[in-house]
């Protein structure tokens, strides 16, 4: 078995917490010199100029990074998606500052769409996070706004959001959806 390809996707895996080097080294049954061998491999690899990502060690963790060089293009990123929110990003925003804590279940329901993409987006950008799990089956998470979304829309809290109004639907309408539902259905 190729352990370099294996330290990789370990690294792969764990992302920007990187892993320990103990941890390396009882995963794949390794000792110290085994090791440097494979991180000497794998920085190898790394310092080609057509690759995008590097080894790093950090104390004693080894974790994938950017390479330095290309930072300008990674800034350009970060401000494009920054500058606004998708009309998708709104949406879940909007049903889960509504309707907190919720489950990304809920907001897939309410939504009628996967918001598992939105959900890691609006999070990474300190929108929303973790607010405890539910007791339902499996115990997912629960989803809340953060102070840094209060202070995005200039709320001091959620009772300050709009009130929704709410919606009847008339008889005609009910049976014109499921009129309409039925004959997709047959």
């Amino acid at each position: 078995m190729n352990l370099t390809g294996v330290l990789e996707g370990l690294l792969f895996v764990v992302g920007e917490d990187g892993i320990s080097i103990n941890q390396i080294k009882e995963l794949l049954e390794i000792d110290d010199n085994k090791l440097k061998e494979l991180v000497a491999d794998l920085t190898l690899l790394y310092t080609e100029a057509n690759r995008g990502i590097t080894l790093k060690v950090l104390g004693n963790k080894l974790k994938l990074t950017t390479k330095e060089e290309h930072k300008n293009y990674y800034e350009k990123l970060v401000e494009i998606e920054d500058t606004e929110l998708s009309q998708a990003a709104l949406e879940t925003l909007a049903i889960i500052a509504y309707n907190e804590p919720i489950t990304r279940v809920t907001v897939d329901e309410i939504r009628g769409i996967s918001s598992s993409h939105m959900i890691r987006k609006l999070a990474s950008r300190d929108l929303i996070e973790e607010k405890g799990r539910s007791e339902a089956p499996g115990r997912p998470i629960l989803y809340g706004v953060t102070d840094k979304f209060l202070d995005y829309f200039g709320l001091s809290s959620t009772s300050e959001l709009p009130k929704l109004e709410e919606v009847e639907i008339t008889e005609e309408e009910k049976d014109l959806f499921e009129s309409k539902y039925k004959e997709i259905v047959e």
